[in-house]
């Protein structure tokens, strides 16, 4: 069973993984096709403030972005 701040843990390591994405710096053998469809993704990606306001309205299922409840 996922917990918390489990689920919200991945939400954010995704993050760093699309973000990562797009750039070449970081994954220089990324096509730029995957680039795209990352910078796409996290145009719709929740952002901190809004795993914030999740983890206010439903502790049970998203836990804190900043690490409060770890």
């Amino acid at each position: 069973m996922t917990i918390p701040h489990e689920r919200t843990h991945a939400l954010l390591r995704a993050r760093d993984l699309l973000v990562a994405l797009t750039h070449p710096s970081e994954t220089p053998r990324v096509s730029r096709d995957v680039r795209e469809e990352a910078r796409t993704i996290l145009r719709h990606f929740p952002t901190l403030s809004d795993i914030e306001i999740a983890h206010k309205a439903a502790p049970g299922w998203y836990g804190s972005a900043r690490g409060e409840d770890l």
